[in-house]
């Protein structure tokens, strides 16, 4: 099992002829996923690689190709709209890579899902590194090879600590079912919460690493559902302990408001909720397994 992609998973590129879309485009095909289209309005007709046709909209890349899932490389000041357009057309899930989007073009595009859409798509970012099922499919930036299937459930705000987990994972022959990149802007799609969620529905993912910074809220909510309703062991670490409080560190949403967001508030309310937190980022793999071997 796999949570969102697998080998069924067919990827179309918005932004596919810029130098970073077909880089990542490139590496994510020779990872094994199957990338049946692109989309750059005006270049409708053409193939990349000599392969992979090319289309001016994306309704018409899924019309012809049956795209069900979408990688966003668009410029910052276009990509609210690209994933407008890709809602639209009726992609399942969005996974937009895109940094530096304006966050009143976020906030719009939140209101167009939420009143235009009964169900709408998933959006994973903006500002990630994406998503991978390990062997299956990759859709992002991550580097692939240093993943390896297995049983443990991966979510992040953070795309380098996110390697790390999975690094020291894989070095200690432990698998990975699925590791989602959230993002750390203000306003994105997915929340830890929702990937909690969707990885206790997993029956091959046995336990779940988090990975969480300060700033928002996001880490709190999740404590709570996961103490409610999650039945898998969780190891949680927050980047960010020596943050002063007002300075953003790293991504957009990792800042401390007043009393709010802290490391410690966040760490206090995972271990109220039952779930490990790792003292150190080198520390997270071992933390999961010693929490393991209590079980």
């Amino acid at each position: 099992m796999s949570v969102l992609v697998d080998k069924n998973t067919r990827l179309l590129v918005q932004g596919i002829t810029g130098k970073a879309g077909a880089f990542h485009a490139r590496s994510c095909e020779e990872y094994g996923t199957n990338v049946v289209a692109g989309v750059t309005p005006g270049r409708g007709g053409e193939y990349f690689d000599h392969k992979i046709p090319i289309f001016d909209t994306v309704l018409e890349a899924r019309k012809i190709t049956g795209c069900n899932a979408t990688m966003i490389f668009v410029p910052a000041p276009s990509a609210a709209d690209a994933i407008v357009e890709a809602a639209t057309a009726g992609l399942e899930l969005i996974v937009c890579i895109t940094e530096g989007i304006p966050v009143h073009d976020m906030m719009r595009v939140k209101g167009i899902f939420a009143e235009s859409f009964q169900n709408p798509p998933i959006l994973i970012g903006p500002n990630c590194p994406g998503i991978i099922t390990p062997n299956q499919c990759k859709i992002g930036i991550m580097p692939g090879y240093i993943h390896k299937p297995g049983p443990v459930g991966v979510v992040s705000r953070s795309g380098t600590l996110t390697y790390e987990a999975v690094w020291q994972l894989t070095a200690r022959g432990i698998g990975q079912s699925t590791c989602i990149g959230i993002g750390g802007d203000p306003i994105h799609g997915m929340t830890q919460m929702d990937a909690l969620s969707l990885l206790n529905k997993d029956p091959k993912t046995e336990a779940i690493i988090m990975i969480g910074e300060i700033g928002g809220s996001e880490e709190e909510e999740a404590a709570l559902w996961a103490k409610q309703y999650c039945d898998k062991p969780i190891v949680a670490f927050i980047a960010g302990v020596t943050a002063p409080e007002g300075r953003r560190m790293g991504h957009a949403g990792a800042i401390i408001q007043g009393s709010q967001g802290t490391a410690a508030l966040k760490q206090e309310a995972l271990r109220a909720a039952g779930i490990a937190v790792a003292p150190s980022s080198a520390d997270i793999a071992e933390t999961l397994i010693t929490l393991l071997e209590k079980q």
